[in-house]
């Protein structure tokens, strides 16, 4: 699967949110409690998964986020997760610098796709949150033997956990369902503030692409990166909404003789583990007829970062640092 490494370390997540968020920074550390706990709420809490109903008895004090962007979303909540997985390996507290001094006290880093189960049974947790995940069974089985574990949406299906249902999901979890709504319409407010200055970008087609060292790839309707364009009037590229998703369900993966099916009137590429001249300096990829016009936009490092995680925190950063690149691609 030629993307598959990238949503795991990426499923590489496009951001969003500071307030939506920008406000939300502030205000989520200064309502954490000291023990990362939950704010008080009413409870019991009543979550819909695919492994069935998730009861949640009372306010949980010590969460474990496992799930891509789950432990952005419990901070931008105003909890502080005593562990957490590191997805995009940013190192240190394992977020984003949008996210930078949320916390108190760093948490325990865990492994994503592999978790140590023992580690996380030695952080004593009273709630496990895998909401953007495999939503492998096993995996969701072990976790609950744990502490009570809310994993992907009901009818979900791995890693395709949309910013609502993540937001939803977690901010009920944790007491706050009317939170939700407050972080989310942060979050539209935004996009339409981007959205209603571009009027020219509405309808226009859109491919998402990466490369990783195993070769191309397209991320496909339902992935956060291609929503987070629709949202600013973007549409996908037909030719690749006919393709067929690989096993990972969101994205297709694209032989270099195929290339030219990127063509469309916007393309947003970058790489994934491997440098971005390996993108900018293929022959195959200088004779789209898309980069050939200018219409192409490739991105890295925390903008690209920002682009994939897809949590609320990671928006206005996103927002702030691509809507330059891609007036600039379709001027």
């Amino acid at each position: 699967m030629t993307l598959r490494r990238a949503v795991i370390a990426l499923i590489a997540a496009m951001s969003l949110l500071l307030a939506g968020c920008s406000g939300s920074s502030s205000s989520s550390k200064s309502s954490a409690s000291a023990s990362g706990g939950a704010a008080a709420g009413s409870f019991p809490q009543s979550v819909d998964t695919a492994f069935g109903k998730v009861t949640i008895e009372k306010a949980p004090q010590r969460v474990v986020a496992l799930g891509w962007g789950d432990a952005e979303t419990a901070l931008a909540l105003g909890v502080q997760p005593v562990g957490a997985s590191d997805w995009l390996n940013f190192g240190g507290e394992g977020v984003g610098p949008w996210a930078k001094g949320l916390y108190t006290t760093a948490p325990t880093i865990i492994g994503t796709m592999e978790p140590n189960y023992e580690q996380i049974a030695s952080l004593k947790p009273d709630l496990i949150l895998d909401v953007k995940s495999s939503g492998d069974k096993d995996r969701h089985d072990r976790l609950s033997q744990i502490a009570t574990t809310v994993g992907i949406p009901e009818g979900g299906t791995n890693y395709l956990t949309t910013m609502d249902q993540q937001v939803t999901m977690i901010a009920t979890a944790l007491g706050q369902p009317a939170k939700a709504r407050e972080l989310l319409d942060g979050v539209d407010a935004s996009y339409k503030k981007v959205a209603d200055a571009h009027p020219q970008w509405k309808d226009k087609t859109v491919t998402v692409a990466a490369r990783t060292s195993q070769g191309w790839g397209a991320y496909v309707e339902g992935e956060t990166r291609l929503a987070a364009l629709e949202k600013l009037g973007f549409k996908q590229n037909p030719a690749i909404a006919s393709m067929t998703p690989s096993s990972s369900g969101f994205s297709v993966s694209v032989s270099s003789e195929q290339l030219s099916v990127f063509n469309a009137d916007l393309i947003v590429a970058f790489p994934i583990y491997i440098d971005t001249t390996q993108i900018t300096d293929d022959a195959q990829w200088k004779q789209l007829s898309t980069v050939q016009a200018g219409h192409a936009a490739v991105i890295d490092g925390d903008l690209s970062s920002a682009f994939s995680v897809g949590t609320t925190l990671a928006v206005n950063y996103m927002l702030d640092n691509m809507v330059p690149k891609l007036e600039k691609a379709t001027a």
